[in-house]
């Protein structure tokens, strides 16, 4: 029988990657409660950035850029995830699944460019301080990033061409959420070749991002040393948030990504906890990192803050 005769029509795939998990309430309610916290997090991060004029400006433009990124990684995955563990609900059909698996990837790639650019932004603003807003203006930091989503999509088109031309054999995704790898397994294929395909892909924008991203820190390195103490300070203090910001995304990455591809062999609970790590951890870290480490954007919180508890109070 030919693998097209064999082939059956996909409506809605089954998911069946926490059937093996213990207390799913429990983990759905911990997942819900992340979610909700990143969202309204992240969505505050935005709102100051784009009603206070002062922080219209290129760091804080690409500080704004990586909230919108956060929010669409984890409103990509998050909620199917709830409704999994919380609702019962295992079924998705066949085209929610597919916009599923195209924003999740999107986001994970705009990740990585969100953080190569910051990293840049970092090094010219420390190696060029007086020829930083000539190099990056507001103007060039939107149309850098407009680029940049054109590109992302663009990566993440192929993926997805690839998998609606496929014939499907099976219905039932073995992870937690509509991703490549998943909607991979249930076709009709060999899927080594795509797998490794994906691979190769992921390794060369994680292995691109990352090393530049590295190189740029050698290149602030480098100027620190002929800083004087007090710019030290104010430089460590600067990048240390963006360093933070990429640990906690490329760790995981790196994990799953790379090291399962040579000979590394993670168990299905694993899997998922890296899987869920590296979905809800950045967009959980990164607003709190920039919220409490960027002054402007701490005590913009603050005042805010002070202005509704005196309405309130006065209100009383």
């Amino acid at each position: 029988m030919s693998v097209q005769n064999a082939s059956t029509i996909v409506t809605k795939f089954t998911i069946t990657g926490f059937d093996t998990t213990k207390n799913p309430m429990l983990v759905g309610v911990v997942i819900l409660i992340f979610y909700i916290v990143a969202v309204v997090a992240n969505v505050v991060n935005i709102l100051i950035i784009l009603y206070n004029k002062k922080l219209h400006k290129p760091m804080y433009l690409l500080i704004c850029n990586l909230a919108i990124v956060d929010l669409l990684y984890t409103t990509s995955a998050s909620p199917t995830m709830i409704g999994v563990l919380v609702a019962g609900v295992k079924t998705i059909s066949y085209v929610p699944c597919l916009i599923q698996m195209f924003t999740f990837h999107l986001a994970g790639v705009m990740e990585m460019f969100a953080l190569s650019v910051m990293a840049f932004d970092r090094l010219i603003a420390i190696s060029c301080p007086f020829q930083y807003h000539r190099y990056l203006t507001n103007v060039h930091t939107v149309v850098l990033t407009y680029v940049l989503w054109i590109v992302a999509c663009a990566f993440v088109a192929v993926a997805s061409a690839i998998v609606i031309h496929l014939p499907y054999c099976y219905t039932v995704l073995k992870y937690t959420v509509c991703n490549y790898s998943a909607i991979i397994r249930t076709t009709c294929v060999d899927p080594e070749y795509y797998f490794n395909l994906a691979a190769i892909t992921i390794f060369f924008l994680s292995f691109f991002t990352f090393s530049f991203i590295c190189l740029s820190y050698v290149g602030i390195i480098y100027f620190v040393k002929l800083s004087s103490n007090n710019d030290k300070k104010k430089i460590a203090s600067t990048c240390l948030s963006h360093l933070i910001v990429v640990i906690c995304y490329y760790f995981p990455v790196f994990v799953i990504a790379i090291l399962t591809r040579f000979g590394v062999v993670l168990t299905l609970e694993q899997h998922n906890g890296l899987d869920i790590g590296t979905i809800l951890g950045p967009c959980l870290v990164n607003p709190f990192v920039y919220c409490l480490r960027t002054k402007e954007i701490k005590n913009e919180i603050f005042l805010r803050c002070s202005q509704l508890f005196k309405k309130v109070e006065t209100s009383h």
